[in-house]
């Protein structure tokens, strides 16, 4: 069946995906002549078995009803995965026009979730909203890194933050981890005023994120490890879950967990002794942080 979607973003992906692709990657003797990144035009069109008028009227999106068998065909002919090739078909998708605006509605975590992670002592964890906004927390994911303290924003901290960069010894597959993982969770509605917020900051003050995010990479990793220096604690290897909610679309538990037995679930205690020692002779922490709510626009 036919899409009308966004051509303009669907036109920018594919760009963007033909120049990851090597002529080596796709099988096609490289004369040593190119002026292109990546795959020509012509290539990806003969690929895809469709014409290369049509591909490249896809490209300069000036083809507003491409078909799914279409798309599917492209996909394998820049060798996407299932969910880079879900994702372009989002696109393809979406709404021609920019969606009216709506009235804000906050994003909020219910009590119950609130009291969950509270009462997690040594686990970590933290919920963020749609754009990793971070909304609540319990004392031993906000005592581990401050970027999950709420009202911190996880991918701004991530590429802007010196003491988060310090903190993770993995910093550079850590951010290019978290940017193909804000735009599986963004989805193809990039226009939100939220994530433009988000991105236009990063674009400006991060070189970085410009390169990541023009890669165009999408992937909802939801389980892994990370390595941290902590200041206090020194070194953790911790295993990270990523769990949506369902009564909330677009809310997110992140919890840590250490292997049992080892040398960082013995730090994890030790940390979290240490912030119950200065909760005891310094002000008062709750279990869980205040939430500060975000426009969910």
């Amino acid at each position: 069946m036919a899409n009308s979607g966004d051509s303009g973003a669907l036109a920018a992906y594919l760009r963007a995906r033909r120049e990851l692709v090597t002529p080596q990657d796709a099988g096609i003797p490289d004369a040593g002549n190119r002026r292109v990144a990546g795959l020509r035009r012509e290539e990806v069109a003969f690929l895809a078995g469709v014409s290369s008028d049509y591909y490249v009227r896809l490209e300069q999106g000036r083809d507003r009803r491409p078909s799914e068998q279409v798309l599917r065909s492209i996909a394998r002919a820049l060798q996407l995965d299932e969910e880079s090739t879900a994702y372009m078909l989002q696109l393809a998708a979406a709404p021609q026009r920019p969606r009216r605006a709506r009235a804000s509605r906050p994003e909020k975590v219910s009590d119950s979730l609130r009291t969950l992670i509270g009462t997690w002592p040594l686990t970590p964890a933290y919920v963020h909203g749609r754009y990793m906004d971070v909304l609540a927390a319990n004392r031993l994911a906000t005592a581990l890194s401050p970027a999950n303290t709420p009202g911190h924003n996880g991918i701004l901290d991530a590429f802007l933050n010196p003491e988060i960069r310090e903190l993770h010894e993995d910093w550079e597959a850590m951010t290019a981890r978290v940017v193909p993982y804000l735009r599986s969770v963004a989805g193809a509605d990039i226009q939100e005023p939220r994530l433009i917020e988000i991105i236009g900051e990063l674009s400006l003050r991060s070189e970085r994120f410009r390169r990541l995010w023009a890669r165009q990479d999408v992937r909802h990793k939801s389980t892994g490890t990370s390595l941290l220096r902590h200041p206090q604690v020194g070194p953790l290897e911790l295993h990270y879950e990523k769990l949506l909610v369902p009564s909330a679309p677009g809310q997110t538990i992140v919890t840590y967990h250490a292997r049992p037995g080892s040398d960082t679930e013995d730090r994890l205690r030790l940390l979290a002794a240490l912030d119950v020692g200065e909760g005891r002779h310094g002000t008062a922490q709750p279990s869980v942080s205040e939430t500060r709510t975000f426009p969910a626009e």
